[in-house]
């Protein structure tokens, strides 16, 4: 007799392709969400610390709001204040001063030291660290070590004195005092910059240098027809950072020239007409808000303007 059992064949295959039909759906489904767990808290971090104060500011420049008093809503009456407001324009002066003279410098003299430094010679090592060596060390230390030594007791005065110059005011001249802090900057940026000079010079071909000499170039139009177009790229990267760090400046003329920004406050920045402005129990966040809406502003032109030249210069 023949067997009449039947396999149950399709109520097994059914689950089964089902199962498999799931499959690509679900390492889709994981391929989307994967990379977005993995960069939540990263995002997390961004939005907590950057975007949220960010469009906070936005909204409190529109508003009188105070320390620990809710603002209403005053349109642009705080950015109409800032056109009449005498220590605006000081701030904007100086902060602008500030990019003109620090900037050029620290486009040009970290080239001029990272060239330097590339030589391998015995020693050389020493150097690099020792250039290196302000980048690293707090900015506070710094800008002290700096007012100790241009102080009128300080080092720089006690030299000049025992050369016969007479003393100078550094601390207490408007100009001079300015001139300081930029000088502080650009000793201190120098071996920041320094480093990424040095790694776009590893990445020009030793034969361009080799061409240039035999066709009888001596070091400065080297420097000028094979150097310079070489990292002029890597030259555009370093005035788009130190622009935008010299019109935030806050620290170095702080340390240096205190919380009234110098004599009669001649000396303030932006950055620290925020600071004035918006800290203490009657801060006026508000008008605080609007100045840091300026100097984004600004920064964001200041970036425009030097990717706008580094274009003109591709043409």
């Amino acid at each position: 007799m023949k067997s009449t059992a039947a396999a149950p064949a399709p109520a097994t295959t059914r689950p089964a392709r089902a199962s498999k039909a799931a499959a690509p759906r679900r390492i889709r489904r994981q391929l989307v969400t994967s990379p977005w767990l993995f960069a939540a808290p990263g995002l997390a971090v961004v939005g907590v610390f950057i975007l949220y104060p960010f469009v906070s500011t936005i909204i409190n420049s529109f508003t009188d709001k105070r320390q620990l008093v809710e603002g209403k809503y005053v349109g642009l009456a705080n950015f109409r204040e800032l056109l009449h407001d005498d220590m605006f324009w000081i701030g904007l002066r100086n902060s602008t001063l500030y990019v003109l003279v620090v900037v050029p410098a620290l486009v040009v003299l970290p080239l001029l030291l990272a060239l330097l430094v590339q030589k391998q010679i015995p020693g050389i090592t020493f150097f690099r660290s020792a250039f290196y060596t302000p980048v690293v060390a707090s900015i506070v230390v710094v800008g002290l070590i700096w007012v100790w030594m241009l102080d009128e007791r300080g080092l720089v005065n006690a030299v000049l004195e025992a050369v016969g110059a007479g003393k100078v005011g550094f601390l207490s001249d408007q100009w001079l005092l300015l001139f300081s802090a930029m000088a502080v900057t650009v000793w201190k940026g120098l071996g920041y910059y320094m480093i990424i000079y040095l790694a776009a010079l590893a990445n020009v071909p030793r034969e361009l240098h080799e061409a240039a000499a035999v066709d009888g170039a001596g070091p400065v139009r080297r420097f000028l027809s094979v150097t310079v177009p070489a990292v002029r790229s890597t030259m555009v990267l370093v005035a788009a950072l130190s622009s935008v760090a010299a019109f935030k400046v806050f620290s170095e003329v702080y340390l240096m020239a205190g919380p009234t920004g110098g004599p009669a406050g001649e000396d303030t920045t932006l950055v620290m007409l925020v600071q004035r402005t918006g800290t203490g129990l009657t801060g006026r966040v508000g008008y605080a808000s609007a100045i840091s809406v300026v100097i984004f502003v600004v920064t964001v032109a200041l970036m425009l303007l030097v990717l706008r030249a580094d274009r003109k210069e591709d043409k």
